[in-house]
């Protein structure tokens, strides 16, 4: 844990506690702070009284006694409104900040050269950060790892000369670090989201370039115009290094077909590694958090004056990936060829699913539904030829349908077992060149039934691995607690199928 020594002496109040908010607690009360805890949860606060948290009532304290307010991520700042807490201490003159800021304080004051690369962007935040804690620790380099991945940032080890501490932020994280200073500031790109919580997606822009403004060195992604404009900003003010998986930079991190390219301003570049069959990098948008990754870590030794020279391709192709997120889980011999099992159960809406079905051109068998999202899976319509069939899912499952009809085959299942059951006896019949099994779904609404007979092979080409795909482009709530349990069921059923191989087994 980072003891929060830059508080000693000082009365903090700290708002929201769940993960970062408890683990802030502790190491504000083991830096020597006073601290006074609320949350707006009576059982979040029964919880952290039980743990040993000072739960003080912030709705009647005295807000001139503390010197900072140490606020949640989840809470809001500006938008729609800001949060009582919040509209408090801006009254009584306390500064508003989050734990992100007091791991930023320690860091400045006890070891300010201690390696520090920073993560953020609408998409891809958790792979990127994830891919380059990974190439660090192949090159057996000391990693923490935390923030917006999981682990709350307070909890790592505190910072230190040859320790990289590998930070993905969002948003609501950067909003609340006036003191962000990392080595390696990453912005991998920029679309509309959290506007409620920003007002205008301008803001939401100006809040992300606040990780890049005071960087040693700043990547960012060149896929978007926002970003774009960022990075002419950046570049007048400091080093900058772009990337772009769509077409090639010079200087910049580019794509050469598969291969990931470092070039100068001559265009005179160096190949660092090859993504083509690496699994957990599969698709454009993993191109692209390859690149943020690569570049990350060698324009960040670089600046430490450490060498850049690592086996990129080991570091590369030994990535494990992310659970849920395009997770290649296992695959089923089927007669010279195999059938893939892919989890992409964090595929929460349709932008998700679109990079999914992206990643395979051809002859996937989709998992999909769940509680659907505004718009449903039409924005997906020009990659239905993709789908050889669709099992749908949850409450969704009479809209998909709808939706579906006429460009995709459609097996209402209702459950996940029972779409894994029938997609697994498809595609493995489909890998074998095999005719499909027939099932009665017209007019069905519920579980479609099978009927006697097949569908015949749609191809004269037998397709050597077909996909199994759960991407739901859903919320989970009306069938799982959340997308996690989802795919630890998809997982489970998965294993239990005769003559699977699962991922990392022997």
């Amino acid at each position: 844990m980072i003891r929060a020594t830059t508080f000693a002496g000082k009365s903090v109040a700290v708002f929201g506690l769940g993960g970062s908010g408890t683990v802030a607690v502790r190491a504000l009360l083991a830096g020597g702070a006073t601290v006074a805890a609320w949350d707006d949860s009576e059982a979040g606060r029964a919880a952290a009284a039980k743990a040993g948290v000072p739960v003080v009532d912030l709705t009647s304290a005295d807000w001139s006694q503390f010197s900072s307010l140490v606020l949640a991520p989840g809470v809001p700042l500006t938008h729609p409104e800001p949060h009582w807490t919040v509209k408090k201490a801006q009254a009584a003159g306390v500064e508003i900040i989050g734990d992100v800021e007091i791991f930023a304080r320690e860091r400045a004051a006890n070891c300010p050269d201690a390696p520090f690369i920073a993560i953020t962007g609408t998409n891809g935040k958790s792979t990127t950060t994830a891919l380059v804690a990974h190439i660090l620790r192949s090159a057996g380099k000391d990693v923490q790892m935390g923030g917006n991945i999981g682990v709350p940032v307070l909890e790592l080890e505190p910072p230190a000369a040859n320790r990289f501490h590998v930070i993905e932020m969002s948003s609501f994280q950067i909003d609340l670090t006036p003191a962000l200073k990392p080595t390696v500031g990453v912005l991998l790109n920029i679309t509309p989201d959290h506007i409620d919580r920003h007002g205008t997606v301008e803001h939401y822009a100006a809040v992300k370039e606040r990780l890049i403004t005071g960087a040693v060195v700043a990547a960012i992604g060149v896929e978007d115009e926002h970003c774009v404009a960022i990075l002419q900003r950046r570049i007048a003010s400091g080093p900058a290094i772009a990337f772009h998986a769509k077409r090639s930079l010079a200087p910049g991190y580019s794509m050469l077909k598969s291969e990931i390219v470092c070039a100068n301003r001559e265009g005179l570049g160096v190949k660092l590694g090859n993504l083509d069959g690496i699994a957990t990098l599969r698709g454009a948008h993993n191109a692209q958090n390859a690149l943020a990754a690569v570049a990350a870590v060698r324009e960040g030794l670089s600046a430490l004056g450490q060498s850049p020279d690592l086996d990129w391709q080991k570091a590369l192709s030994s990535f494990g990936g992310l659970a849920h997120r395009m997770e290649d889980i296992g695959n089923l011999p089927a007669s010279g060829g195999r059938v893939i099992f892919v989890n992409d159960s964090k595929a929460t809406n349709a932008d998700s699913t679109e990079k999914a079905l992206l990643s395979f051109p051809r002859d996937v068998f989709w998992i999909v539904g769940g509680k659907p999202k505004d718009g449903g899976i039409e924005p997906l319509r020009n990659l239905f030829p993709r789908v050889v069939r669709a099992y749908l899912i949850g409450a969704s499952s009479a809209e998909f349908a709808q939706t579906l009809d006429g460009d995709a085959a459609i097996i209402p299942c209702g459950t996940l077992d029972v779409a894994v059951a029938r997609a697994t006896a498809d595609a493995v019949a489909y890998a074998q060149g095999q005719a499909m099994p027939l099932y009665n779904v017209e007019g069905s609404l519920g579980v479609a039934t099978l009927l006697p007979g097949s569908v015949p092979h749609p191809s004269a080409a037998r397709a050597a691995e077909p996909v199994v795909l759960l991407s739901p482009a859903c919320a989970s709530y009306d069938q799982f607690k959340n997308f996690e349990v989802r795919g630890e069921a998809f997982r489970a059923l998965v294993s239990k199928l005769p003559g699977i191989v699962m991922r990392g087994s022997s």
